[in-house]
């Protein structure tokens, strides 16, 4: 899934197939200018990994928990807004 990400972020418009994460076998389709392997492959260098994606989503939930109290809201308040 990465190598479509990362083609995704370079063309969000592209088609294309390819077998079990292989760049290799990538075949664009219906016209779909061919984006070069290393360009792939440098987008897909710059993308956050699974791991760094699920750390940066509890850090946005943290903080946005912390504004609320902020707030003056307490954690029953802010529990039943945000279903946590």
């Amino acid at each position: 899934m990465t190598i479509a990400k990362a083609i995704k972020k370079i063309n969000p418009n592209a088609e294309f197939k390819y077998l079990e994460e292989d760049i290799n076998t990538i075949e664009w389709l219906n016209g779909t200018t061919p984006i070069s392997k290393s360009d792939i492959e440098t987008k897909m260098a710059e993308m956050p990994t699974k791991e760094e994606e699920e750390i940066a989503k509890a850090n946005k939930k943290a903080s946005g928990k912390q504004k609320l109290k902020d707030l003056g809201l307490d954690d029953a308040e802010i529990n039943a807004l945000i279903g946590a």
